[in-house]
């Protein structure tokens, strides 16, 4: 007959990560809301840190909203990346992209000045070369994603 470990000493040897979710938000000319964080030299989508015991949808709304200002809903998931465990951070971030919609390019823009210095709507093309490399993916799959209405998984 099988052992089986009680419940709380099972989950405790399950792997675990770090969860961030981000909102694709782009103008009436598909240009993309991006923002530049005074904390990383690239700028990067609207969003964050999921909290502990945070659905990454409800994140995904309560971050742009701090963030720019936006009360946006976290629409389809686009891009869902997986991102290993790097320097000083231990475990993997699992990063979610939520389609947050369109707005008008010049919808008023409230940014969170402790964490960021500006924002842009820049044109798709251009956008991921703003981004850090490693996260450049994450964007290009979620748009991608956006125009055939897919979900992408990015590694």
């Amino acid at each position: 007959m099988a052992q089986f470990l009680p419940p709380e000493q099972w989950f405790a040897t399950l792997p675990t990560a770090y969860l961030a979710a981000f909102g694709l938000i782009t103008d009436e000319a598909g240009r993309v809301l991006l923002v530049d964080p005074n904390y990383r030299e690239h700028w990067t989508l609207p969003g964050g840190v999921v909290e502990d015991g945070e659905a990454p949808h409800a994140a995904c709304e309560r971050e742009v909203a701090e963030e720019v200002g936006l009360q946006r809903t976290a629409g389809t998931l686009l891009a869902l990346q997986w991102s290993a465990p790097r320097g000083a951070r231990p475990k993997p971030f699992l990063s979610f992209v939520f389609d947050c919609g369109t707005v008008a390019s010049d919808v008023p823009i409230t940014l969170q000045n402790e964490e960021l210095d500006d924002y842009a709507f820049v044109d798709p093309e251009s956008a991921p070369g703003m981004l850090h490399p490693a996260l450049a993916p994450r964007l290009t799959g979620a748009l991608k994603a956006r125009s055939e209405g897919a979900t992408v998984y990015v590694p």
